[in-house]
Parts: structure tokens; C-alpha cells; sequence
């Protein structure tokens, strides 16, 4: 099959790329950080999972995950961050997201994906992840949700590249110890599910050290 799919998914307006970037280079044409900001999980060979110290809106990916709440139209940390840094055409896309396709709102462990405005990636894709004091297990299912659909949207694009942030830590309340299991567990298993998927590297970025280690430590299955 050719190197480069990409699929048309209802709504999105942004013309997907018809160049491939993989022509006459390796398979996997992520640049390369000092190895002492990342860690590869070498347990997958179709998939590559590491962790990478950063900013997420500066990643240079294909896509990347917001961690948006339900109303899609941008809030604080992460959302507000990337909001911020693409300016005001994710605005407009995600205000016409809410108006054709979610007019009641986002769900939890839902995704959506628009176009990324002034970002370096192609791509923004939309999830909106537990409040972790509204569940009793704190959510781990919609977690888990969270990340397997955005990998499903993200496939469905033809994206071979994708970055998360640390879904739910923060206001939402999950801890970043209990959140990293529940996150490479997912990706690991839609991994499994979808061995032929576009996807080749699924990245975490994390703002701190003591996050990255962390994600590294569920990378390497020690957690």
C-alpha cells in the first residue's frame, strides 16, 4: 500500500496534503531530540510510543491532542495554550465543529479533529477527558477513551505522527501517576487492535521533569 493514506472525514474543511513526506526517507521522519529528553518504547515495531520533555504546540508532528472540555471553544492550560498559539482559525473551526457537529458539546472520551490554524502540525484533535472527583473509579474507562479515539481520528486522517498532552492532570484532577498507566496502556492496545494503522509514533510530551519520568516509567511497563 502506498506509504501515505488519507481519508476524508465528514466536517473537517482542512485540505489534507497530497505530497508524501516519506518519499526517499526513512520510515519514520520524526526529528530526533537528545536522548536524555526521551524514552522509546521498543516493544512495538509498527508503533513507536516515547516520552519527550516540551512544549506541545511547538512538536512537529502530523497532529497533536488538545486536552479541550466539552464546549470546545478554548479554557485554560493545555487548551489554552494551543489556543493561543493557532490562533484565531481553531477558534472558527471549532466554533463551526460545535454548530454542525456537536452543538450539545463535545462528550467526555469523545474526539474530534480540526484544522491547526497557525500551529506547526496539520492537525488539532479535540478530546475531552475525565473529572476524576465525578467518578468513583475517577474515569478510567473515558481516560482510556480519550486516547483510543483520538488515535481512531487521527488514523482515519492518514496522521503518522501524533503528540499528547498529560489528559486530565491538573484542574481535572488525575494525577499524573495514576493518569501515565491508563494512557500507554490505551495506546498500546490500539496498537495491537490496528497493526495496520498509519500511525508510527504517538509521543507524550510532558512540562516537567518529574512528569517525563513518570511516562517513562509506563513506557518501559515499570510503573
Amino acid at each position: 500500500r502506498p506509504c501515505c493514506r488519507y481519508r476524508s472525514v465528514p466536517g473537517l474543511h482542512a485540505e489534507p496534503r497530497r505530497t508524501c513526506r516519506h518519499r526517499d526517507r526513512p520510515r519514520l521522519p520524526v526529528r530526533r531530540a537528545h536522548q536524555d529528553h526521551r524514552h522509546h518504547d521498543a516493544s512495538l515495531v509498527a508503533m513507536r510510543i516515547e516520552a519527550v520533555r516540551g512544549d506541545i504546540t511547538e512538536q512537529q508532528v502530523d497532529a497533536i491532542v488538545n486536552a479541550a472540555n466539552s464546549g470546545l471553544l478554548g479554557g485554560g492550560g493545555v487548551d489554552g495554550a494551543i489556543h493561543a498559539a493557532a490562533g484565531p482559525e481553531l477558534l472558527a473551526e471549532c466554533r463551526r465543529v460545535r454548530r454542525d457537529e456537536h452543538p450539545d458539546g463535545l462528550p467526555t472520551g469523545e474526539a474530534v479533529a480540526t484544522a491547526a490554524g497557525g500551529l506547526p502540525c496539520r492537525f488539532v484533535i479535540h478530546t475531552v477527558g475525565p473529572q476524576h472527583h465525578e467518578h468513583a473509579d475517577g474515569g478510567v474507562s473515558l481516560l482510556a477513551s480519550c486516547h483510543r479515539r483520538s488515535l481512531e481520528v487521527a488514523d482515519a486522517l492518514g496522521v503518522s505522527t501524533i503528540a499528547f498532552p498529560a489528559i486530565s492532570c491538573g484542574v481535572y484532577g488525575w494525577s499524573v501517576d495514576d493518569a501515565a498507566p491508563v494512557a500507554v496502556a490505551a495506546v498500546r492496545e490500539f496498537a495491537a487492535a490496528h497493526p495496520d494503522s498509519n500511525i508510527e509514533l504517538v509521543r507524550f510530551v510532558l512540562s516537567n521533569a518529574d512528569a517525563l519520568a513518570v511516562f517513562e516509567a509506563a513506557c518501559s511497563g515499570l510503573e
